[in-house]
């Protein structure tokens, strides 16, 4: 399925969506990737890793629509999630060759991000959907524990705070990034960030206030979430819409 060439390697038919690199295993990385550009046919999550070899493909799975993101357990070095074009959210197991080990399918249309938690005492999952909602999620319950209402566009992003625990961004087609609080009901803080669809979002992890968006409009922009009436930065310089921010 995978052909390495030095520090690359290629999946035949497949476009990627989503990489994270594993909290556990330097070197380790899972790919969300679809056929066809998401449009149609099936999906494969790989988990890849470098050594002096190059990039070796250490697991693959198959899922019979696209995966769009994925995200690792924080709690289980073997445990990813992803979530797919069928609105449905996968559990895999890279020490098991088969599965996956459970699926949630609450999402009404494509499932387009999912994150895991990663502030201490908690295991929560968020996802993000098409059908304009968020949902949460503990993953040794077979449904969702809340769901969040409020977005008038595709939600594309849902990503949570490396500070704050319990609380997470949205980014959205209805060019808003939001911040949310799983303790309480409604949205915490609306910035209208761009006039654009908003692909994505990231939080600092040195700054619990800073956010980043980027949209269609081609810009990247930070909020600082204590004065959101305009961007602390704008960076310009893409001449396509921005599909993925990471802050390091």
């Amino acid at each position: 399925m995978g052909t390495a060439g030095g520090s690359a390697l290629r999946l035949p038919g497949l476009h990627g969506y989503a990489a994270e690199f594993s909290p556990y295993w330097p070197g380790r990385v899972a790919c969300a990737a679809a056929q066809y550009y998401g449009i149609a046919g099936c999906g494969t999550l790989a988990v890849l890793e470098q050594n002096e070899a190059g990039i070796v493909l250490l697991r693959s799975f198959d899922w019979n629509d696209g995966l769009f993101d994925v995200t690792w357990s924080e709690n289980n070095e073997h445990v990813l999630i992803t979530s797919s074009g069928d609105g449905s959210l996968q559990i895999w197991d890279t020490a098991k060759t088969k599965g996956p080990l459970q699926v949630y399918k609450e999402h009404t249309q494509e499932a387009y991000s999912v994150d895991w938690s990663q502030t201490r005492g908690e295991q929560l999952v968020v996802s993000g959907s098409w059908d304009q909602t968020a949902k949460l999620w503990d993953p040794a319950v077979g449904k969702s524990l809340c769901t969040f209402k409020g977005h008038e566009g595709v939600i594309y992003s849902t990503i949570w705070s490396p500070h704050i625990p319990g609380c997470f961004a949205s980014a959205s087609g209805d060019q808003t990034l939001r911040v949310w609080d799983v303790k309480a009901p409604g949205v915490k803080l609306l910035i209208p960030a761009h006039q654009a669809e908003i692909l994505s979002c990231d939080w600092c992890k040195y700054d619990e206030n800073l956010l980043v968006t980027g949209a269609v409009d081609c810009s990247l922009k930070g909020w600082d979430l204590r004065n959101i009436r305009q961007p602390v930065f704008i960076l310009l310089g893409h001449t396509y819409a921005i599909r993925r921010v990471k802050v390091s």
